[in-house]
């Protein structure tokens, strides 16, 4: 299912025995625009700290109830390793965070989820010794490519033929944990007009400019489909989307892959 991310904002997160808190924001992957870990606010019961929840510890989402249930338990999480989410996530950190839960790396495989398409294809968690941890974290670089989508934002987009708007917000894909649209705000050039694209059609984001540069004119998202955020994203309304842009659809390239994956034997 396809949600904008102000909706998974304030949602409660529940262990297995009670509620740690409620999503803050979000780390997403610069390069594959894969949402890799939650900001979870704790509240009174761990002194106010903020945590970072892996979508791969998600085994249910409640939208009635406002509700992510998580396969962790309350002590796992007080005790998981601090990352002081106010500051740049290097890789060293990720590796210490994931090793601290037995989970595999993502960035150690061809598909979103490194080995798997969605993450909870890695959610077999085996405890690692200190040891492990410990080479895992030194073979890693401090290189990471996560941004923060309260960061980004605000950040200008610019078209092939001049500027459109800014990035207001972003449709998140609840199964693979994706963002699988950008929303941009064009109320600059026609007042109250919302507009989605690919984060697959970005050909680059600079980020000392603030700005998103997309291979897209002016002209072509004047008149793509309009995104009305109350109404819901249904699958014929996402083949118009790309239909008017001439680009293939995610769905189809990540069934290719699969295909390809079922005949080889993997």
């Amino acid at each position: 299912m396809l949600m904008n991310a102000t909706h998974l904002k304030g949602l409660v997160i529940r262990a297995t025995d009670g509620d740690l808190g409620s999503v803050d924001q979000f780390y997403f992957d610069d390069e594959t625009w894969a949402i890799r870990y939650l900001t979870v606010e704790t509240g009174g019961w761990l002194g106010g700290r903020r945590v970072l929840i892996s979508p791969i510890s998600v085994v249910h989402t409640d939208w009635q109830a406002k509700r992510l249930d998580v396969a962790l338990t309350k002590r796992q999480v007080e005790k998981s390793p601090d990352i002081d989410t106010h500051q740049p996530v290097s890789r060293q950190h990720e590796a210490a965070y994931l090793g601290y839960y037995g989970y595999p790396s993502y960035w150690g495989g061809p598909y979103l989820w490194g080995p798997a398409f969605y993450p909870a294809g890695l959610a077999s968690p085996a405890p690692a010794s200190a040891e492990a941890m410990a080479e895992r974290i030194g073979r890693e670089s401090a290189d990471s490519h996560l941004r923060s989508t309260e960061a980004v934002t605000g950040y200008n987009i610019e078209a092939a033929d001049g500027e459109i708007g800014h990035v207001d917000g972003f449709l998140v894909d609840d199964e693979a944990w994706a963002i699988r649209y950008i929303e941009v705000a064009t109320r600059n050039w026609w007042p109250g007009k919302k507009v989605l694209f690919s984060p697959a059609w970005i050909e680059r984001v600079s980020w000392m400019e603030s700005k998103v540069y997309v291979g897209l004119s002016r002209e072509a998202i004047k008149n793509g489909p309009e995104y009305v955020e109350s109404t819901p994203i249904t699958r014929e309304y996402e083949n118009q989307l790309y239909v008017h842009y001439g680009r293939p659809p995610y769905w189809l390239r990540e069934a290719e892959h699969k295909s390809s994956l079922s005949l080889s034997g993997v």
